[in-house]
């Protein structure tokens, strides 16, 4: 396979007209006509002062057009990760304008992307050195942390991915389960098949039965999430996978054994995050075989921490880890468990104090403390809530009709995963003698609480 292309190549006339860039279903776009979409929607940009374009696609030869247009364009493409009205109000001041495949009820400067031949198209304004894209992810504070990301450490990393996993993707198509609004999908899903040359499929899994429908005369490279892997179903008939690709939370051992026993493949899988890329990958034939680092990766001992330095970290003493890790003699290492405020559920990252905010916001709450519970193999959030009285009163009332209420004025700020789903009514959070809050104590409160 040819040497992966940064992205200010991936519409180089190298390409002749006639190359297949994605599809769906019958339809095939080819990257003549991506060069074409792309100048007609640079152009629109061009006209407008707004410089922070936010992509809200979920559809990913359309989240590819609007990329490329709004780099072309001289601009900065923004993913905030959602595409929620209420959220956008409150993070415009993040972004100028919006870029979506369909209407918003948002008030403010909205573009829709679409796909059409133009015979007028002008040729493309090279992209500015320097240039590249902002995304963001829960902090610790429960506000959207901003992350720069330039071109050239995307195109490093497609580069880096390259060199472990091209020998295995001649001839495949990428498919995936996973948005292309996150790091992880990005990455994936539109950076690596670019660079490589492989058609994308522009519509996102939702279901195994689509991944199974898939046309079996073609290969595949699927971009799944754990929890897709979960709920794989063995009496469908597979498609021809040449590697699945999982990354965003844990993949249990069992899930693993199921993509083997239906895929006839382990599945690789990729240890990373929005601040640091790739780290780490592994493909199990056992349940306990460790990470191994990507070349230039280094982890260093700080503490109780770890912090890594790594070719995709801009600063030059890298970033302090929020996961505990335990190394072996060949300097691979094995996960022990997150740390801090931030967990993740169904590959979602979660900020418990976001949630804190959300729920200190609804009326006649005022404290909240934000957990994750675990009951067997399910994870959710816990909250536990100190009422002023007339709430109080309410729930005693009718304490199922009220937590559905919570639920539902939460819903447009909230992912689904990170809606509460156990709710605790205590006169204090607890604390230890410093007044902290410890996670032990939040626990306890839970223990006999049954879920409903």
């Amino acid at each position: 396979m040819n040497a992966p292309r940064p992205l200010s190549c991936w519409l180089s006339t190298e390409r002749p007209d006639t190359t297949p860039v994605a599809w769906s279903g019958e339809r095939l776009w080819r990257l003549g006509q991506l060069r074409n979409d792309v100048a007609t929607h640079c152009a629109w940009l061009q006209t407008q002062k707004g410089q922070r374009w936010a992509l809200c696609l979920e559809e990913s030869y359309l989240f590819l057009v609007a990329l490329l247009a709004t780099l072309h364009a001289g601009k900065t493409p923004v993913l905030p990760g959602h595409a929620r009205p209420l959220q956008l109000e409150e993070q415009r001041a993040l972004f100028d304008g919006v870029l979506s495949d369909g209407p918003l009820s948002w008030d403010g400067p909205l573009h829709i992307i679409n796909t059409h031949a133009r015979e007028d198209a002008q040729p493309l304004p090279a992209i500015p050195d320097g240039a590249g894209l902002e995304l963001f992810t829960s902090g610790s504070t429960g506000q959207p942390k901003r992350i720069h990301k330039s071109l050239s450490v995307l195109d490093a990393e497609s580069a880096l991915l390259t060199a472990r996993f091209a020998g295995r993707l001649a001839d495949c198509r990428v498919v995936a389960s996973v948005s292309p609004q996150h790091l992880y999908g990005l990455t994936f899903r539109i950076f690596l098949p670019m660079s490589l040359g492989l058609p994308l499929h522009a519509d996102t899994l939702a279901w195994p039965e689509q991944l199974a429908a898939l046309d079996t005369r073609s290969r595949y490279l699927f971009i799944s999430s754990p929890a897709f892997l979960k709920h794989l179903d063995t009496r469908l008939t597979a498609p021809d996978v040449a590697m699945v690709l999982t990354a965003g939370g844990m993949l249990h051992w069992r899930d693993a054994q199921h993509a083997l026993l239906w895929l006839h493949i382990w599945p690789d899988e990729i240890y990373g995050s929005s601040e640091t890329g790739v780290l780490a990958w592994r493909q199990r034939s056992m349940d306990d075989t460790p990470w191994q680092p990507f070349p230039g990766v280094t982890f260093t001992a700080e503490n109780d921490n770890w912090r890594v330095t790594s070719p995709l970290i801009a600063e030059p003493g890298g970033l302090v880890l929020e996961d505990a890790l335990r190394f072996t003699a060949n300097n691979h290492f094995h996960l022990l468990g997150r740390r801090g405020r931030v967990v993740k559920i169904a590959e979602k990252r979660i900020s418990l104090a976001e949630v804190e905010q959300r729920v200190l916001s609804l009326a006649g709450v005022r404290d909240a403390a934000a957990i994750l519970i675990t009951r067997g193999t399910r994870q959710s959030i816990g909250v536990l809530l100190v009422l002023d009285d007339a709430m109080r009163q309410a729930w005693q009332r009718a304490s199922r009709k009220q937590e559905l209420a919570w639920r539902q004025a939460l819903r447009p700020w909230l992912e689904s995963v990170a809606l509460p789903r156990y709710w605790r009514v205590v006169d204090a959070i607890p604390t230890n003698t410093m007044n902290k809050r410890i996670d032990a104590q939040l626990q306890e409160c839970f223990h006999d609480h049954v879920a409903r």
